[in-house]
């Protein structure tokens, strides 16, 4: 009803009656209908009355219905998956014109393709309320279901008074589980604060928990998902280190999971079961190490950057396959991220350097090694990652994307012109990224200007630069810490250049844009490029300045330093110049990159570095560099002693060793 008021600019009437004098009839099957025998399928049937011809949308069960109408409202009114997301600009019509073609949909690929909600960190800060709000659910929810999605996991670790569970229930969608919180359950210290988390020694307390997740959930449609970790997300034998053998920790997983099994099968009719084969879990599956019901789903992961290897886990990074082997029978899926948070190199604000060719090649993989019954997909907090998304989409839905044409038509869906540059520009972005490695998914997100530049900061203010940064190992092999500081250097010059040359051809492609589309390449393209600008540049400033304070090249490090905080405050201006409109605050908790804390890092460096030869007075720079010779030495420190805040100085010293290096 809302999109048909947003084209035809009038709301339609809406009638439960049987009347035969409408023009559109949305209704579930009856068993005289011709409509697809598989789950949550739908129609497009015609019939004739007394205004002409009639369409029907039928729906084989719910999602079907659901699923039929919104490809009503993308087909014919234009109204497409992301439009709230990516602001499309949608166009007013006088009239409908319908071709009368009955229309079956077709079977999804995969069975199940959903999303996670997870480090969800901007949908959390974006309005005043805490948790979110059954709008901002609305919307994220219905993003998926156009899509046709139909599962998810409604957010990461959010109070059990939020709505979030509700809504997506409400709006049709199975629920599924963080591996983290097996079944849905609490988690156990939050239950029983002091108490030690062992199932050795209290399985009673989990399982009373387990059957609580069990009674609230049972009348949902729910995938049950199965799993034994510890808290936290970690490895559980960490806090029980008796487990001290991989036949050990098999062997209680696998009891775990199976009493999880049973007392879901107690209680629910015909339940579907998966088991998330992540981290430890799939090491000990893959060794033979975990026995599993042959029913339950085993849901592989790849790394986080997209490959479908086993993550990297601090300096270790075996990229051990994560895909079923030949002969796994059952049925398999995969968790697969368009964005992660991991505190190394990680896109969270910005789309996946991964390449639409890299995600093809990935998960057609993944479909053809037998993992196509279950598709979760970690889409972060949704704005950034539409493009990506909509890849996942059609890939989830197809089983197979063809690259260019899939890009013609979301440039087309999402812009009204400069199609012919967008593309390109959506083409190159991730030609732009930073290679860091050996690996093709060694491609540096926005987390990787943040997270080891703060390493280093507090590695050097510690007073430990003669030790290697151990936190650092994987970016930069076992080397001294100046040269961890140098290689970074190296990568940040080399990223610099492209990501200069990627925003120059986004500004002039976006210059001859008209309004509407002008806004949203700044806020869907160049805003990318711009973060990964500034970060690459805020990063090689503060590693210039850590090698001119090791010179004991003071006032240049100090120099160095404010160039950095002010690269770095570029990104901040980034984002709150995308926070228009119904954007407003969208960005505010900016926790996880948090360039914020990184801007305040790099000023205490600023300050540090002051400290080491303008202090006490900080006049004397000033005084050295900056003040005419014609008054060094007749000046009346009761004139000449305010000093220059940290900005002015350094600004000034800029240009005064410019000119030097120029002399």
């Amino acid at each position: 009803m809302r999109d048909l008021q947003t084209v035809l600019g009038e709301l339609p009437e809406l009638t439960e009656l049987s009347d035969d004098n409408v023009d559109i009839v949305v209704r579930l099957a009856s068993e005289e209908d011709v409509v697809p025998k598989h789950p949550e399928g739908f129609s497009f049937q015609f019939r004739e009355n007394s205004l002409g011809t009639q369409l029907q949308i039928i729906g084989k069960d719910d999602l079907g219905l659901v699923y039929g109408i919104l490809y009503f409202t993308e087909r014919y009114l234009g109204i497409h998956p992301f439009w709230f997301w990516a602001d499309q600009t949608v166009l007013h019509q006088e009239r409908l014109t319908i071709p009368i073609e009955p229309y079956e949909s077709s079977v999804s690929k995969v069975r199940f393709r959903g999303w996670f909600v997870n480090d969800e960190v901007c949908l959390i800060g974006w309005k005043d309320s805490y948790p979110p709000s059954r709008e901002i659910w609305e919307h994220v929810f219905e993003a998926l279901l156009r899509c046709r999605g139909n599962m998810v996991i409604p957010g990461t670790d959010l109070p059990k008074s939020g709505v979030h569970f509700d809504v997506a229930a409400e709006m049709g969608l199975w629920i599924t589980h963080h591996h983290a919180e097996p079944l849905g359950a609490e988690m156990f210290l939050r239950a029983y604060p002091g108490k030690r988390a062992s199932y050795q020694e209290a399985p009673e307390l989990f399982e009373h928990l387990w059957s609580e997740a069990i009674e609230k959930q049972k009348d949902h449609k729910v995938l049950w998902v199965l799993s034994f970790r510890g808290q936290g997300d970690k490895p559980f034998w960490e806090n029980d280190p008796s487990f001290d053998t991989p036949e050990k920790r098999g062997a209680m997983i696998s009891k775990v999971i199976r009493r999880q099994y049973d007392l879901i099968g107690k209680s629910v009719k015909d339940p579907v079961y998966c088991v998330a084969l992540y981290g430890e879990i799939a090491e000990l599956y893959k060794g033979g190490f975990i026995d599993l019901p042959d029913d339950v789903i085993k849901v592989w992961a790849d790394n986080g950057y997209g490959a479908m290897v086993s993550r990297r886990h601090g300096n270790l990074n075996l990229r051990v396959l994560a895909l079923p082997e030949r002969g796994d029978t059952g049925k398999h899926g995969i968790y697969y991220h368009v964005t992660f948070h991991d505190l190394q190199a990680s896109n969270h604000l910005t789309m996946s350097s991964g390449s639409a060719t890299f995600l093809k090649k990935e998960v057609e993989g993944a479909f053809a090694a037998g993992a196509d019954d279950y598709l979760l997909l970690n889409c972060g907090n949704i704005r950034p990652h539409v493009y990506t998304l909509d890849i996942l989409r059609t890939l989830w839905n197809e089983g197979t994307i063809e690259i260019d044409s899939h890009l013609e038509q979301f440039v087309r869906n999402y812009y009204e012109e400069g199609h012919v540059s967008l593309k390109e520009l959506y083409r190159s972005y991730t030609k732009a990224a930073i290679s860091y490695g050996p690996n093709p998914d060694d491609l540096a997100g926005d987390e990787y200007y943040h997270h080891p530049a703060r390493r280093i900061m507090g590695h050097w203010l510690q007073g430990k630069g003669d030790e290697t940064d151990e936190r650092l190992i994987w970016a930069t092999g076992e080397v001294s810490f100046a040269e961890q500081v140098r290689s970074f250097a190296r990568r940040c010059e080399e990223g610099l250049a492209k990501w200069n040359n990627w925003v120059e051809n986004c500004d002039k492609a976006i210059y001859i844009l008209g309004e509407n589309d002008k806004k949203k390449a700044i806020d869907q393209l160049r805003f990318h490029g711009a973060l990964h600008r500034s970060g690459c540049e805020g990063f090689l400033w503060l590693c210039h300045s850590y090698a001119a304070y090791s010179k004991k090249q003071y006032p240049q490090a100090f120099v160095y330093a404010s160039q950095s905080l002010w690269s770095y405050e570029e990104g901040l201006h980034v984002l709150r110049g995308s926070e228009q409109g119904k954007w407003e605050h969208f960005y505010r908790a900016d926790w996880l990159t948090n360039i914020e804390s990184t801007v305040r890092n790099v000023d205490t460096v600023r300050r540090f570095l002051r400290m080491q030869g303008d202090s006490p007075e900080f006049f004397l720079w000033y005084k050295e560099y900056l003040m005419p010779e014609t008054e060094k030495h007749i000046y009346l420190e009761n004139t000449h002693r305010n000093p220059l805040s940290d900005d002015e100085l350094a600004r000034r010293l800029k240009v005064y060793f410019e000119k030097s290096n120029q002399a």
